[in-house]
């Protein structure tokens, strides 16, 4: 059976068993990124848990299998309330382009309506940032601490 976003399932993650993010942290860190590597040690050390008001983690499986992450936190870079951060998308390369990706920020970006205003991220990947813009999240040229906004109000 070929590969279908229809079989893919995202479910809010509030435990996470020891190694879960392994294929996911292997690939990315191969791939040079440390995205992933920094959710799996932040969440082990509860550094990162998103567990404070209006955060979530959302999974993506695909037949049992792991196969993306992406996860909402209260923005630690502003002072300012009601701005929400769109944290560690990562989805294993031979799952991309089914819409998974699209499929996690989506579940992000519901889950940010009502609690947050507006939603920041920062990526220096050209496809992911293709992404978020095809979702409606604007450049921020120019900005320190993030590359793309969306606004929910």
């Amino acid at each position: 059976m070929g590969l279908s976003a229809s079989r893919v399932q995202i479910e809010r993650l509030t435990e996470v068993p020891p190694g879960l993010f392994d294929p996911l942290v292997t690939e990315s860190e191969s791939a040079g990124y440390r995205l992933v590597r920094r959710l799996a040690d932040e969440w082990a050390s509860g550094e990162n848990r998103f567990d404070r008001p209006g955060e979530v983690l959302f999974a993506a499986w695909m037949d049992g299998r792991l196969i993306g992450a992406c996860g909402l936190n209260v923005d630690p870079y502003t002072k300012a309330g009601g701005v929400g951060r769109v944290r560690h998308l990562y989805v294993l390369s031979a799952y991309r382009r089914l819409g998974v990706g699209g499929q996690l920020v989506g579940r992000v970006v519901d889950a940010a309506r009502g609690r947050f205003g507006r939603l920041r991220l920062s990526t220096r990947n050209p496809e992911a940032a293709r992404l978020y813009e095809q979702m409606g999240f604007a450049r921020s040229a120019g900005a320190p601490d993030h590359t793309h906004v969306l606004e929910l109000r």
